[in-house]
């Protein structure tokens, strides 16, 4: 038993001095910073975004306003239609008259909400999936990684636009079409790391000493293989807000109406000459959270990958 507690404290105590350096390098990475507080911007928009605007103004059509705009710092050119006397939208309006700005900030907690869901469940279903795999070997290897290979061999947007045909146009069934194009990655990533790290000499120390494979598995090695893990679910929240407005863009839309960054940019493909706000607004804002997300894990690798930070 003190042997197995001096193994654990020693192991802990690793970890620990690890994360402090890490977070030593954060604060030195200008990328990482900028990143983070784009994220920490965003995500206090989606948590606040039901008191900065009122939910039920999304259904609240006025067909009088529609594809309109009242700012004049920007000129969109020729054949752009004025919002009428009082109505002063900063972003315009869309096909239902309703303010674009408005719309993004509730918009935006719908595209995160969903990424952080999607990534979430494919990081869980693929680390037990992953790490099963890696660890018994065998039959159960092959058969998941021949499962795995299957998902992987099509393009990702592809195989999700066929399983939202195939499910029908509703936000669950939308949301399961980008998950099960998602999991594949983390099966192959963390059944890397388990076959990496089971040869380590503290796994077999373990293994003398008498500890379970399970035990082993699930308290030491991977917890021990979460850096890459992390740093692969950060890049992917970026990936999945991407996919799942792309799949909003190309009419796997539940509702027109439904405020959604790939929906309001759909909204407004008819209308790229008349009303190219509709496109522009709501693209740069899917462009800069999936850019922001993206930087917080191309920092995170170089920070947490020991050979990049040496």
């Amino acid at each position: 038993m003190k042997n197995k507690s001096t193994i654990k404290s020693m192991e802990l105590r690793a970890r620990t001095d690890d994360a402090r350096y890490a977070l030593h390098l954060v604060r030195q990475n200008v990328l990482v910073l900028a990143g983070t507080l784009l994220v920490i911007f965003y995500l206090v928009i989606s948590l606040t975004a039901n008191y900065l605007v009122e939910p039920s103004i999304a259904y609240k059509f006025d067909f009088a306003q529609s594809y309109c705009w009242s700012n004049s710092v920007i000129s969109w050119g020729k054949n752009i239609e004025s919002c009428p006397v009082g109505i002063n939208p900063v972003l315009g309006t869309d096909g239902f008259g309703r303010d674009l700005l408005k719309m993004i900030v509730l918009a935006i907690p719908v595209d995160i909400s969903v990424a952080l869901f999607i990534v979430a469940a494919s990081t869980i279903l693929g680390v037990v999936l992953g790490a099963v795999a890696g660890e018994v070997g065998g039959k159960v290897d092959e058969i998941i990684l021949r499962i795995t290979d299957i998902f992987l061999a099509f393009p990702g947007l592809l195989l999700a636009l066929v399983f939202a045909a195939i499910f029908g146009r509703t936000m669950q069934n939308l949301i399961i079409a980008v998950l099960l194009v998602w999991w594949p990655v983390y099966v192959r990533l963390i059944r890397g790391q388990v076959l990496s790290e089971r040869e380590k000499n503290y796994v077999e120390a373990l293994r003398a000493l008498g500890t379970s494979r399970t035990r082993i598995l699930f308290n030491h090695i991977i917890p021990n293989t979460i850096y890459p893990i992390l740093v692969q679910s950060t890049l992917d929240v970026g990936g999945v807000i991407l996919t799942f407005s792309a799949l909003m863009f190309l009419g796997f839309s539940p509702n027109p109406a439904l405020p959604e960054l790939g929906n309001l940019a759909a909204d407004g493909i008819g209308h790229v000459f008349t009303a190219p706000w509709l496109i522009v607004f709501p693209g740069l804002t899917i462009l800069v959270i999936t850019l922001a997300f993206n930087l917080i894990g191309d920092g995170l690798r170089d920070i947490l990958d020991p050979r990049l930070r040496r």
